[in-house]
């Protein structure tokens, strides 16, 4: 496949390619570092991120934001050739539905993040958290509708347009951006067909803020890529590039428990759900003797971590934090497995280097 480089301002990978953040614990800096080497943009989750500090029960923010910069310094490391170059870029995923969500953009921008993006709801004030940074940003957006909506509001307020933007469809991983009753005709024959309409028509929306600002805005193609094939379809609708996540999890340099990994090996099309995370939004995961237990009842909320702005333990279901923790430090049985739809058709542990060579054949 003949592939340009990714072009992003003044900043550049060799590979048209993000590696999707994914939290918690999931992708840091082994990973991220991994996949920067290879010449691709490695994406660290913010998402509780300190989670193996010795002091995150006694102050979550404070450890999180102690291990960004430490797991970013580390990827650098592990991404930087002997003369201390290297092929991609470094950045992180934050949630804009994180407590105190421009204390971790601003640490970020601090730390020296090549990109930072952003999702769970619409990043309106990320350009005032990053201003006199050269830290590169994009939105997640998932319709026409969000990508006008922001654009226009980093414009009127910022007087400034994003860096670059991704797609995000509804075969992605972890909380999506669509409604319980779009997710129900995901796998109607129109319904990718459909998408791909509206994926060119937030590409042309993008594209009037790049002109007005007469710069380029590279366009990111996510949710359920796992192919080459799948890759040259996104290139040909205008992307400029493609965010792939669940595919890395099944890699060697993931910073997943073993058995986490294995979940996904294990997983078939039937074991993956969407279900209704403690904010109320739908999100995809791996059914599992977790997802059975609360499905029946509560589980008892004894500490709340204060990692999401709209969970209140009164009436959250179960805590996210303790679950996703539970989950990526190996018991599979008791923790919430998040992942894309097409984790059902991952069948053995590989590396990044190696699964690079399949999206990007020479």
């Amino acid at each position: 496949m003949n592939t340009q480089a990714l072009n992003i301002g003044e900043k550049s990978a060799r590979l048209p390619l993000i590696q999707g953040g994914m939290g918690v614990g999931v992708s840091l800096s082994g990973l991220a570092g991994a996949v920067a080497k290879e010449g691709g943009i490695g994406i660290i989750s913010t998402a509780q991120i300190g989670f193996r500090e010795s002091d995150f029960e006694s102050d979550a923010k404070k450890a999180n934001l102690r291990a960004m910069v430490t797991e970013l310094a580390k990827a650098r490391t592990l991404a930087a050739r002997a003369d201390g170059s290297c092929d991609g870029l470094l950045g992180f995923n934050i949630m804009v539905a994180t407590k105190d969500y421009g204390d971790y953009v601003r640490t970020a921008a601090e730390a020296g993040a090549d990109v930072i993006i952003s999702g769970a709801g619409l990043p309106i004030d990320l350009p005032r958290y990053v201003e006199g940074s050269t830290t590169k940003i994009a939105p997640i957006v998932s319709s026409e509708k969000a990508a006008r909506i922001l654009l226009k509001m980093w414009d009127k307020h910022h007087h400034r347009t994003a860096d670059f933007l991704v797609i995000e469809s509804a075969h992605a991983g972890g909380h999506l951006g669509f409604s319980h009753e779009t997710l129900s005709h995901l796998y109607d024959e129109d319904f990718d067909p459909n998408y791909d309409q509206e994926i060119q028509k937030i590409i042309s929306c993008t594209d009037s803020y790049a002109k007005k600002y007469n710069t380029t805005i590279p366009v990111i193609l996510a949710g359920g890529i796992r192919t080459a094939d799948q890759i040259r379809h996104a290139l040909s609708l205008g992307a400029s590039g493609v965010q792939i996540a669940t595919p890395f999890v099944v890699t060697e340099e993931c910073d997943a428990a073993p058995a986490f990994k294995q979940a996904y090996l294990d997983a078939h099309a039937e074991d993956i759900h969407i279900v209704t995370s403690p904010v109320g939004m739908p999100a995809r995961a791996i059914q599992n003797p977790f997802l059975d237990k609360i499905a029946a009842a509560k589980e008892p909320i004894t500490k709340c971590y204060r990692c999401l702005e709209k969970c209140s333990p009164k009436t959250a279901p179960y805590c996210i934090t303790q679950a996703l923790i539970r989950a990526v430090k190996g018991d599979t049985q008791n923790g919430l497995i998040f992942c894309g739809d097409n984790a059902a058709y991952l069948t053995q542990l590989t590396t990044v280097p190696a699964l690079i060579k399949t999206l990007f054949p020479v």
